[in-house]
């Protein structure tokens, strides 16, 4: 039983480190020859870190697809990313005057490694390059505390799950798309508001995606048990 547990916590603590890290984006699923042949166990000490996952909402596992790396909580989710849109869009409005050519240009060689990624996707990354580009744009916010409240929301998205891009990947098209013209409205000095609203209205469609993703899993989950 001794060495049985041992097993069941490196396993617990190889899985574990993979979600945290981003390796393991929401949605990847776990299978269990796969995990247990990678590690170098069998599965029955997979089976039990899994569950474990399960206990701390890490891991979800569904009828006829089996365990999966969960996404977090929707209503915080909902909450932040309201929350982020407002702050957010406030601190690229801020920053516009103040943005320069080579803030464009930087901004722009961002979006294009993002439009790059999406031939071999990769969530964790994507993410990693999305928070770069809007950085460029509102690290010249006058006002250190919204831009604090910018800061706080990102990592919040962190904690509460790294990536949604490994739900919802159609998004991140849309997204590479949305900040293209985000730059042509900075780039041709449009008014602040139009710039805030630009910009607000980006990050709401990133959690409108996700919701409507929701949305679809539950009619799946409910039509499923109804047969």
């Amino acid at each position: 039983m001794t060495q049985t547990r041992s097993k069941s916590r490196i396993a617990y603590d190889w899985i574990r480190e993979r979600i945290e890290s981003g390796r393991f984006s929401p949605g990847y699923r776990l299978v269990l020859d796969a995990v247990a042949k990678q590690i170098g166990v069998s599965t029955v000490p997979v089976r039990e870190a899994i569950r474990l996952l399960e206990a701390e909402g890490l891991v979800t596992f569904e009828r006829n697809i089996g365990a999966q790396v969960a996404f977090m909580h929707e209503q915080e989710y909902l909450y932040t990313m309201q929350t982020l849109a407002l702050v957010e869009g406030a601190a690229t409005a801020l920053s516009a005057p103040r943005v320069t050519g080579d803030h464009i240009a930087r901004a722009r060689a961002i979006n294009d490694q993002m439009a790059e990624s999406l031939e071999a996707f990769d969530p964790h990354r994507f993410t990693e390059l999305n928070r770069a580009f809007h950085t460029v744009l509102f690290e010249e916010c006058p006002n250190p505390h919204v831009v604090d409240l910018v800061h706080r929301g990102w990592k919040r998205l962190t904690v509460l799950r790294d990536s949604v891009f490994g739900f919802v990947p159609g998004r991140a098209r849309e997204s590479v798309d949305e900040h293209e013209a985000l730059l042509r409205l900075i780039e041709a000095g449009e008014t602040p508001l139009t710039v805030e609203l630009a910009a607000r209205d980006h990050r709401l469609g990133t959690l409108n995606a996700v919701l409507a993703y929701q949305a679809d899993r539950r009619r799946h989950a409910t039509s499923g048990s109804g047969r």
